[in-house]
């Protein structure tokens, strides 16, 4: 025991040598490609035309029972309350019409007639295109509104 090392109490660290970390036989990765946001996706509206959302209710009560696909694609074509996603440039721009300017912006939860506007069928539901006319109301949260079809 007495030819042992003593133990270092300095406070040198001893670096430690990774290996190469390029393996041989690989290639390396390109860059990725951005990836087509599904925004872009969506028709773009024009003139005073507006892109709503209609509300989807839950897919399940607060009793936890599940609700049927059907009965939510039939609740989300006669909802009266849907998400702007999109206006168009002439949106609100008539000072005649709206002196005190526009009702809405995109983002804003809006109520509207109950089978106003056109629906489109886009992959995961469908989207109306409204006039900025058609807009009733807006509201702060579409679950304060009572969906029935």
């Amino acid at each position: 025991m007495a030819n042992q090392e003593p133990l270092s109490t300095s406070n040198e660290v001893s670096k430690i040598h990774l290996p190469n970390k390029e393996l041989v036989g690989l290639k390396k990765s390109e860059p990725k490609k951005e990836i087509t946001k599904e925004t872009t996706k969506l028709p773009k509206p024009t003139g005073w035309r507006m892109l709503v959302l209609p509300f989807r209710m839950k897919e399940k009560t607060d009793a936890g029972l599940l609700i049927g696909t059907e009965t939510i694609d039939r609740q989300q074509v006669a909802s009266q309350c849907g998400n702007i996603l999109a206006m168009g440039d002439a949106c609100y721009q008539d000072k005649e019409r709206y002196p005190n300017g526009p009702w809405c912006k995109v983002g804003d939860w809006v109520v509207f007639a109950r089978y106003a506007g056109s629906r489109i069928e886009i992959e995961g539901g469908e989207v109306r295109l409204l006039n900025d006319d058609e807009i009733l109301a807006t509201v702060q949260d579409p679950t304060d509104i009572l969906h029935k079809y």
